[in-house]
């Protein structure tokens, strides 16, 4: 990638952290990826998919001409208040930032198209998707169901993240999953309240939930097997509205993750066992709220290998990095058409540089690296890889 071209998409990511859009709420961003797709020269653009999706359409006519890839870009920010910085471009928005890197990887699809559009060598249809609503606002299946593979069909789709302590540039390739699927669950216990010196004339949910936050780590530690990996986090609690009042109702609140399909059952199952059985042991009435959220990150094989062939053009490889525990909104196009979703080095995550954190940055240095290997992909999917 030339200099010239390096600096712009600098320009473009910072703008794009200084001003970002937080889950659901990315009409900014989504206006200036057209403004700027526009600007490279691309016409076949389409707004609106699935909220404030955009995908726009490179086409090359040749010997490929009826093959079609897609590439994918998330736009959303979160609700993080960035922590004061020397940066001249940090978040100008309260209370929202990118502390994920997705304004990176919007920037890194549009170096892509701008790859492409100069490179002749390829033919087909690639199709530039850039996501809202990945941070849990489920806007895979948003614009799925807006007729994402319907409206624009493709036989294989690629994606990235960047990855903070990994060294900046290298590619991690799994041979399957990359990151875990996931659900958010809560457990209700309802009770019958009254006065905190009279106990006995109540029925406590705060001691049944109290029993069942300990409880919740057996579902993993005593129900699945110790090599695969899963997790229970129970991250909120809700009870009460006086301090001398035991009230009616007591609410657990968090995520699972796990890395085999079969899991989720052996999870769903245990947290309902948890919430009925320490329910019945207190007096109290326990139940289960599951939702799954992300599904399984897994690269397919043939998907995996033209990503591993395209991420060996330019830089460094990484085949051994284990999968995360972490989820990704992408698993729900992997439900629909194989793909393959790669890790790129962010480099160290030492001193809050890690994702979610608020003085994450993402690092420009990697743009020509992303970009490179989203064209490069692109290219060997249509070739046949």
């Amino acid at each position: 990638m030339d200099t010239a071209l390096a600096d712009t998409l600098t320009a473009w990511r910072r703008h794009l952290h200084a001003h970002p859009g937080l889950t659901l709420h990315e009409e900014d961003t989504a206006a200036f990826v057209v403004e700027k797709l526009r600007e490279l020269g691309v016409t076949e653009i389409a707004e609106g998919i699935g909220g404030n999706g955009v995908v726009a359409t490179l086409r090359r006519a040749g010997t490929g001409g009826n093959r079609a890839v897609g590439l994918r870009g998330d736009m959303d920010a979160l609700p993080i208040q960035e922590v004061a910085q020397d940066l001249p471009w940090k978040s100008q928005n309260p209370g929202v930032m990118h502390a994920c890197g997705h304004d990176g990887h919007t920037t890194a699809l549009l170096g892509a198209a701008a790859l492409l559009l100069a490179d002749e060598s390829w033919s087909g249809a690639i199709h530039l998707v850039f996501q809202p609503a990945e941070e849990g606002g489920r806007g895979a299946e948003a614009m799925i169901k807006d007729g994402l593979f319907a409206r624009f069909p493709m036989e294989r789709i690629f994606g990235w993240h960047n990855w903070p302590g990994l060294e900046a540039g290298t590619i991690a390739v799994h041979d399957g999953p990359v990151m875990a699927a996931g659900a958010r669950f809560m457990l209700t216990f309802e009770g019958h309240a009254g006065h905190a010196a009279l106990p006995h004339m109540t029925r406590d949910p705060v001691l049944a939930a109290g029993h069942a936050i300990a409880a919740a780590q057996s579902v993993v530690a005593r129900n699945m097997d110790p090599i695969a990996g899963g997790v229970v986090s129970i991250t909120m609690m809700e009870a009460g509205e006086a301090q001398n009042q035991i009230p009616s109702r007591a609410v657990l609140k968090g995520t699972a993750r796990w890395l085999r399909p079969e899991d989720r059952s052996v999870i769903e199952d245990g947290l309902r066992r948890v919430a009925e059985g320490i329910g019945a042991t207190f007096g109290v009435t326990g139940s289960l709220e599951f939702r799954q959220g992300v599904y399984l990150t897994s690269n397919s094989p043939a998907e995996r290998d033209i990503a591993a062939g395209a991420a060996a053009v330019g830089g460094a490889v990484r085949r051994d990095l284990p999968p995360a525990m972490t989820g990704e909104d992408f698993s729900r196009f992997l439900v629909e058409v194989p793909g393959a979703f790669v890790w790129i080095g962010n480099g160290p995550s030492e001193g809050g540089r890690e994702l979610h954190h608020p003085h994450y940055d993402f690092n420009d240095a990697i743009l020509p690296r992303a970009a490179g290997f989203l064209a490069e992909v692109a290219k060997r999917a249509l070739a046949g890889g």
